[in-house]
């Protein structure tokens, strides 16, 4: 089995969820392979090729994907701290975030949907595991969030997922105009 095949059922040893988490999971875990299968058969070349105006390629999308989905994950457990001052950022702070959306030189598809799988497996336990989906933390101040607004979990889980299915729409875009592959249809 490939990293590409992975969904939420497959990972060993990941906490059985039921209910409401079970529905957050199967939905975040379609959206995910959706997104997956946008780099069946890609090279790295490919991968980190843009094919639009727009400077996404399939590959940075993973990974942008992937650190958001790190990043919120860690906002459900220690708070607005593990987004960092927004306020206080940097150019190369901004650089660096500019090459989430990048395939690097060095760096590889498989790398990138193997930290991709790792993280979702965190989330997924995550989501199987935390005592309360509405246990809220405060938003941090950025232009972006609303004032003084608190999210719980339940409410950062569909951010991901809706982060996550547009970055598939993209990533299918994407593939689309590399080499005419679509993800349906």
């Amino acid at each position: 089995m490939t990293v590409n095949e992975l969904t939420v059922h497959d990972i060993a040893g990941a906490p059985a969820a039921t209910g409401e988490r079970a529905d957050l999971l199967a939905v975040l875990a379609k959206h995910r392979q959706f997104l997956r299968h946008t780099t069946r058969d890609l090279t790295d070349e490919q991968a980190g090729r843009r094919t639009t105006a727009g400077e996404l390629c399939v590959g940075g999308l993973i990974k942008h994907v992937a650190a958001v989905e790190r990043t919120w994950v860690d906002f459900i457990l220690n708070g607005p701290s593990a987004m960092g001052d927004f306020a206080a950022m940097t150019e190369a702070d901004f650089a660096r975030r500019a090459d989430e959306f990048r395939l690097l030189p060095g760096e590889t598809l498989t790398e990138v949907l193997a930290g991709y799988a790792e993280v979702a497996q965190r989330t997924d336990e995550l989501v199987a595991t935390l005592p309360d989906l509405d246990a809220a933390q405060p938003l941090p101040k950025a232009p972006w969030f609303e004032v003084d607004a608190r999210w719980s979990a339940r409410r950062v889980l569909m951010h991901i997922i809706a982060e996550t299915a547009q970055h598939a729409g993209h990533a299918d875009i994407i593939r689309e105009c590399l080499d005419g592959a679509k993800s349906m249809g």
